[in-house]
């Protein structure tokens, strides 16, 4: 069994962060090579998995679900026997979650709440703090500002039975090393220049290649687990 997540159609966010003519070009040129992905992933899947498999597709948009559950159907993996199961839903909720993890029958389902409640107290309300504390002290002159993050080796490999614990640590790493880095919270322009001009020069993987390198990668088998493996050594 498979889940496949975020299958396309981000049309609906495309206008959120600014309404700039320049900024939407560059938000398209983004969308047309992201949010077919997770399609290409499922179309290359259902031809490799065996017959009576079952592939759990989930997205936001249950139009674009369907029209690739009909076409799965109608694949020759299809009708060999391969289920597919639309699960609309928006991830960024709990409603969400709890759909995909149902429908997939997932082992872990009884103890969401409990992943919920860890990350919401060691990430979420971390984050939240930080932001507020340095809203209320802007830079001025004569004041220091220092944000200290007790962290361990835990931010930076895994230790066997502490998923939760590595994974907090891991996220709050992250997060106190962009405040070095980020100067506001909208978009940056230097960042969307960079992607508008990889763009623009042919420098952005179509997701038929990146499918190609990750399907390659898995039938060969030969990565370590946990691994973290460039698109580009492949």
């Amino acid at each position: 069994m498979f889940c496949i997540d975020g299958l396309i159609d981000r049309q609906t966010d495309r206008h959120r962060q600014t309404d700039r003519q320049t900024d939407r070009q560059t938000d398209r040129q983004t969308d047309r090579l992201t949010m077919g992905f997770g399609r290409t992933v499922a179309r290359e899947l259902s031809r490799l998995v065996k017959p009576g498999s079952v592939l759990i597709l989930t997205a936001r948009s249950e139009e674009n679900l369907r029209s690739l559950e009909v076409e799965l159907a109608g694949s020759e993996a299809g009708k060999s026997g391969l289920l597919v199961q639309c699960v609309p839903a928006d991830l960024a909720q709990m409603e969400g979650l709890q759909s995909v993890v149902s429908a997939s029958r997932a082992a872990f389902s009884e103890h969401i709440d409990h992943v919920d409640s860890y990350l919401s107290l060691n990430v979420t309300s971390c984050l939240c703090l930080t932001a507020r504390l340095l809203q209320a002290l802007p830079p001025r002159s004569g004041l220091c500002r220092s944000v200290i993050n007790i962290t361990s080796l835990c931010a930076l490999q895994p230790f066997k039975s502490w998923a939760l614990y590595c994974t907090g640590k891991a996220a709050r790493e992250m997060m106190f090393r962009m405040q070095l880095v980020a100067r506001s919270s909208t978009a940056d322009p230097d960042l969307k220049k960079t992607f508008s001009d990889m763009f623009s020069a042919g420098q952005l993987l179509t997701c038929e290649a990146s499918c190609a390198k990750l399907m390659k990668l898995l039938l060969e088998d030969s990565f370590t687990s946990g691994a973290h493996i460039d698109v580009f050594d492949l």
